[in-house]
């Protein structure tokens, strides 16, 4: 039995190896697989499939013919140590058994083999035997495609004869007993450890591709809400399922044991053989990543030999299912591939066709990507961005739905309606279901993805959503971004309401067993009963009129209900005619950016503070870092000095080759130490209220100028004229935590925002719900809903307040100390023990009148009837687990109603009674 850890993790060295050697031959002008290489590059840069540089383009080349290499010689180690090649023919002669290894004496017998073949060939080596090996079993009718001579690099990205040595002695290695380290031996014949090599043997693959296996669990439920019906629905004879974005073949594998059983039912005197090839024959699949596909190929080969219970691969025939090595995305609507029969240039110039690499094989699955022909489209479709603008470009124009910085997430979604078969009188619809990225939920690029194709009125592509299911608290292995399952078909919508699961909390732990879940088994057992409201997530019939509008709120508990009520409010923030954005874009960084204080020791006169996102907290505006600022205090652009032009000298080139709008700085009228964007009116203007664009909740401050604020720290602008107290009553209402209620509901929850827990698949839940970051984006600001009373009194305590302890900071009370020429009368240690007790003292007070100001903004909203702030002249402070929420949930925690990490994470202690 293999251990799929302590293989992943030795096949990545060989993998630093194999692409090393093949790098240096990508650059060798003298190889074939070089050479050829570089004239595919060449193509695909003139009918615009590539955008990227060669290097890139190179890299991602030669790591995927390195991990040809790899899948390669694993399918025959699996094969040698299962016995699967016994019987096996090569030109109509049978083969000996041994190639690389195996248990017992195959290491010897592979040896005896190898010498025999170097006597028949003299001039060959051990890269030679490895692909006489690849040539065995491809020869076999259910083996050619999974190491196809017509696609595969290993017949032409060729290694060195060392490398290939390296690899035979790689996968020979044994312990100090002499057992073999890696033995595939498996009576089950097992195959669950290739999809771990598919998601982790690559980092690039990782990264490019957002290779990401399925779990279990969410295939089957998927499954269920799909095939099941559907096979009830068309009959199981001539059924077809595509996955458009298959991977390792999960669903595909899901499908097949599916079908099987349902042949085995309806047609038990048929052959087995022949049921396997029938139920083979529904299954599709298409993915972009060629070692995706040849393992999802290899998968499916071995259930079936599984299914019809065989041991050795000579013995079936070709299984006959259907996956394809390509761009699904340009494959359907990039036109058709070249070598379709029947279509010629000359007879029909305008169709335009797809470029396709050596490794893609489209062509020979004519017909894969047609629409409206399968009955089953099911996917985990990649969430990634596209890096190279050409494709980016393609696909844009190709999907209606690809909306400004859009997620492949969209026109996969668009994609999977469009394969559907569409439902008419005569003809009922297909089922489409996935699970994906939940970002097109709440950000911007998700609006035409909602209300254009889930509108489900489109002639062409009619959807009707049945079912949106919020996944984004259960936990999902390998799923680190948020998600959401869909389930819908193609046809126009039926019914008035959409089925929806409403997330409430998210898992309080890892589970041992993630499909037993506490989120994911409330979701399983109560997605038929739309009057649910549990612990983890409740279940309605929401009106399909509110899924028609973007952006969705998928939170339950009764916080749609909530979000209705703010949003009947009568005025809007976008109102008051406000601008929201960043006040400078320099387009390099590292060229203008400097820690504080640099450019005071440097002479230079030119540069103001530059805040970035995460130094805007707490009413308060942080600052390590300065930007050069070749413009005055009025935002006039001015000569520089001559310690400014030396001290950006060095980057000159580079600047100058800043590129925005298309165009570099001077062919914008720039000078070249310009900043690539720099709005002098929002600069002139003094007053403004910044906030964190992305964080984990709310934070606005009031600033006074003379700062420049870049992407990550946008500024609202009040219109000119506008007095201290309109921003502060505007700081007051945005700070409050029913903003930060509104806020969630429609920004979108980017999780944790990256880092090592996020890349190894873990997303922030339950009891670590705080850890998920939001994106805070102006033009969900604009939309935000203003009562007719804002809390000006205590919008002006909070800032005076922040500005108080800003003042007994240890920086500020040490430049104090230092301005008053380091007074004997008083020491620093004195000095610093003062300020921090006032520090205290003032924090005390701020978290005090926070809470009030909540409790005020509740009522200015109508949420509560009654006034319940604090009216009283003292000013009051509250400390760690004294409001009113804390105590009500360490109650909560003492009685065994809940449980909570809130005073673990926070170094507090219960408190239930109120202090006196």
């Amino acid at each position: 039995m293999i251990d799929s850890a302590a293989l992943l993790k030795d096949l990545k060295g060989q993998l630093r190896l194999l692409v090393a050697d093949l790098r240096a031959r990508a650059e060798d002008s003298g190889d074939a697989w070089g050479t050829r290489l570089k004239e595919e590059y060449a193509e695909a840069r003139t009918r615009e499939r590539t955008g990227h540089s060669w290097v890139v383009w190179r890299d991602n080349e030669v790591d995927q013919a390195a991990v040809a290499w790899i899948i390669a010689t694993t399918f025959l180690r699996f094969c040698e140590d299962n016995d699967l090649l016994t019987g096996a023919h090569l030109n109509g002669r049978p083969t000996p058994i041994g190639w690389i290894t195996g248990p017992g004496d195959r290491t010897a017998l592979a040896e005896e083999n190898l010498t025999a073949y170097f006597r028949a060939n003299p001039t060959h080596n051990r890269r030679h035997w490895l692909q006489q090996g690849f040539a065995v079993l491809a020869a076999q009718p259910a083996g050619k495609a999974l190491i196809d001579r017509k696609h595969n690099p290993v017949w032409t990205a060729l290694i060195r004869p060392e490398s290939a040595a390296a690899l035979v002695e790689f996968w020979r290695r044994t312990d100090d007993a002499g057992v073999l380290i890696h033995d595939f031996t498996d009576l089950d014949l097992g195959t669950r450890f290739l999809g771990d090599l598919y998601q982790d043997l690559s980092e690039h693959a990782k990264k490019t591709y957002a290779l990401l296996q399925t779990p279990d669990f969410v295939e089957e439920f998927i499954l269920d809400q799909t095939l099941t019906p559907a096979l009830k629905e068309f009959g199981h004879d001539g059924l077809k399922l595509i996955d458009p974005t298959c991977g390792s073949g999960h669903f595909l594998l899901g499908a097949f044991h599916r079908l099987m059983k349902v042949w085995e039912h309806e047609a038990p005197a048929l052959d087995v053989k022949e049921r396997v090839r029938r139920a083979m024959d529904s299954i599709h699949g298409v993915d972009l990543n060629p070692f995706a596909v040849a393992i999802a190929r290899f998968r499916l080969t071995v259930a079936g030999i599984n299914a019809i219970g065989e041991r050795s691969l000579a013995a079936i025939p070709a299984l006959g299912y259907h996956l394809a090595i390509g761009d699904a995305l340009l494959g359907e609507s990039g036109g058709v591939p070249a070598t379709i029969p029947g279509i010629d240039d000359d007879e029909d110039p305008d169709v335009e066709r797809t470029y396709l690499y050596d490794t893609e094989d489209l062509a020979d699955y004519v017909g894969i990507l047609q629409p409206g022909q399968y009955h089953v489209v099911v996917g985990n479709p990649p969430y990634i961005t596209v890096k190279d603008a050409v494709l980016s470009a393609l696909y844009r124009d190709s999907y209606k739905t690809a909306h400004r910085q859009y997620a492949l997430s969209v026109p996969f979604a668009e994609l999977f309606y469009r394969l559907a078969v569409k439902g008419n009188r005569n003809e009922p619809a297909g089922y489409v279901g996935q699970i994906t990225s939940n970002s097109f939920v709440k950000r911007e690029f998700g609006k035409k993805l909602i209300e254009d194709l889930f509108g489900g009125f489109h002639l062409d592509n009619p959807v009707d959503l049945v079912q949106v299911i919020d996944t984004s608290g259960a936990y999902v292995p390998g799923h680190g971004t948020p998600t959401v399952i869909l389930v819908g078909r193609r046809r126009k919508p039926v019914g008035d309401v959409v089925r929806v699961v409403m997330g409430i909390r998210g898992e309080p732990g890892q589970p041992k067993v993630p499909g037993n879940g506490l989120v994911w088994t409330e979701i399983v057992e109560n997605l038929d009963n739309p009057e649910f409201n549990g612990k983890y997530v409740s279940v309605g019939d929401l009106p399909r009129a509110v899924l028609v509008s973007h952006p969705w709120s998928l939170s339950g508990g009764g916080a749609a209900d909530l979000l209705q009520l703010l949003d009947g409010q009568a005025a809007r923030i976008s109102q008051r005619e406000i601008v929201v954005g960043r006040t400078t874009h320099t387009g390099l960084d590292e060229a203008f950016y400097r820690p504080t204080g640099y450019a005071g020791r440097r002479n230079l006169v030119e540069f103001v503070p530059v805040i970035l996102g995460d130094e805007v907290r707490d009413y308060r505006i942080g600052g390590e870092t300065e930007t050069l600022f070749p413009y005055s205090s009025d935002g006039f652009a001015v000569g520089p000095s001559g310690e400014f032009l030396r001290e950006m000298w060095t980057y000159r080139s580079p600047l100058r080759r800043r590129v925005d709008f298309g165009h570099e700085p001077e062919e914008r009228g720039l000078r070249w130490f310009d900043h690539s964007m720099f709005f002098a009116d929002r600069f002139r203007s003094r007053l403004s209220v910044a906030f964190a664009f992305v964080a984990t909740h709310n934070h606005f401050v009031l600033d006074r100028g003379g700062k420049v604020f870049k992407q990550s720290a946008p500024v609202i602008k009040l219109p000119k004229g506008a007095s201290e107290d309109q921003h502060l009553e505007l700081l007051g209402v945005l700070n409050s935590s029913t903003a930060c209620f509104w806020l969630k509901q429609v920004s979108h929850n980017k999780g944790e925002g990256g880092g090592a827990r996020v890349d190894a698949g873990y997303a922030a839940m339950g009891s670590e719900e705080w850890r998920n970051t939001f994106e805070f984006t102006g033009t969900k600001l604009e939309q935000f809903p203003l009562p007719a009373e804002l809390p000006l009194v205590r919008g002006r305590e909070l800032d005076t307040l922040a500005r108080e302890l800003d003042q007994n900071s240890p920086r500020a009370v040490v430049a104090d100390w230092l301005q008053d020429g380091m007074s004997p009368s008083t020491s620093l240690d004195q000095r610093l023990k003062e300020g921090g007790a006032a520090w205290e003292r003032l924090r005390e007070r701020m978290i005090f009148e926070q809470e009030e100001l909540d409790w005020e903004v509740y009522r200015l909203y109508g949420l509560l009837d009654d006034d319940l702030a604090y009216s009283g002249d003292e000013a009051e402070r509250l400390v760690l687990g004294q409001r009113a929420f804390e105590i009500v949930v360490a109650r909560q925690v003492e009685t065994g109603e809940e449980e909570s990490t809130w005073f673990t994470r926070h170094g507090s202690v219960p408190i239930t009674e109120p202090p006196t």
